[in-house]
């Protein structure tokens, strides 16, 4: 259920990938089966494609990757979290456009 630039991150992965990035990651928590995860996929997709080089993009499955979920308090999906630097700089719970995923980005790049 991912493009071929997102990324999927597991509690396995989730140290080194994100937390030791060395550019700023979005991620993603959401499980299979939870309908507004899906509408938000396409977006999520677009945001890995378009940021390709200077952002990592990529998704948890909060229902296979539990101790990841639990660390970040995920109590609702999708959320989205972005981190930078090791550190939680955005949290967006629910269905947000991609407009306003760009303007985290953005900020996140240039900050």
């Amino acid at each position: 259920m991912a493009g071929p630039n997102t990324l999927e991150f597991t509690d396995g992965n989730f140290e080194q990938e994100v937390l030791k990035s060395s550019v700023p990651v979005l991620v993603d928590f959401w499980a299979e089966w939870c309908q507004p995860c899906r509408m938000l996929a396409p977006t999520i997709d677009k945001l890995a494609t378009d940021y390709k080089d200077r952002v990592k993009v990529g998704k948890l499955d909060t229902d296979a990757n539990r101790q990841v979920a639990v660390k970040f308090g995920i109590s609702a999906i999708p959320t989205v979290i972005l981190f930078k630097g090791g550190q939680v700089l955005s949290k967006v719970v629910g269905l947000k456009s991609e407009a306003d995923f760009k303007t985290m980005l953005d900020g996140a790049i240039k900050g």
